[in-house]
């Protein structure tokens, strides 16, 4: 895919979070801004289920303490 390139002023602080996130990432700037454009225009979306996937699986024992396995079953065969 050909690439283009864009330029984009923004605030320091913004700069300094694209970065950042970027790097915890393992990415590029170019490419974590890229990936943003994709998502927010629908191409990834497929990224909120596995965030929201990841995010059940993270806190299944604080779910599982709070409402507790035998609710959850029963709930579940209604």
């Amino acid at each position: 895919m050909a690439k283009t390139q864009l330029n984009v002023r923004v605030d320091e602080g913004t700069a300094r979070a694209a970065r950042e996130r970027a790097l915890e990432r393992g990415m590029s700037v170019n490419r974590y801004i890229e990936e943003l454009v994709r998502q927010d225009t629908g191409e990834v979306g497929h990224t909120f289920v596995e965030a929201a996937a990841d995010f059940m699986k993270q806190y299944e024992t604080v779910f599982a303490e709070e409402f507790g396995a035998e609710q959850h079953t029963r709930e579940g065969r209604r």
